[in-house]
């Protein structure tokens, strides 16, 4: 996979790969690797899931959880960005504090979502 910057982020980012187990393990690989052991388990529980049920849903829900995840890691000043609003929300004592993380949170998945190809519960 190459990196190219993306406009007015002043970050290197790198392409989001195909919704695939392989694919998404490869960017994994690049892009986070300590998530490697839980993208593995992961995805042998989504399979013996898949299995047990015979049905496609656990493994689509694992790309799709996995893909968004590519997408947040992707951009290193967001993903930052979403570690530091999580750290905040645990803490605040603030309901207007977090409201306004809350929406900050949402925005950011969303972008992350909409990069992933995948569509957010609850969205219209």
């Amino acid at each position: 996979m190459s990196t190219a910057a993306h406009p007015g982020s002043g970050d290197s980012v790198t392409p989001q790969p195909a919704s695939t187990p392989e694919d998404l393990r490869a960017a994994l690989a690049q892009l986070a690797p300590d998530a490697l052991p839980t993208f593995d388990a992961e995805r042998s529980a989504a399979l013996q899931q898949a299995r047990e049920l015979v049905s496609a849903a656990p493994m689509r829900r694992f790309v799709g959880q996995w893909a968004v995840y590519v997408a947040l890691e992707r951009h290193p000043e967001r993903a930052a960005r979403l570690r530091s609003l999580e750290a905040r929300a645990a803490t605040t004592e603030s309901l207007d504090d977090a409201r306004a993380i809350a929406a900050e949170i949402g925005r950011i998945l969303d972008e992350a979502c909409v990069e992933a190809g995948v569509e957010r519960a609850g969205s219209m």
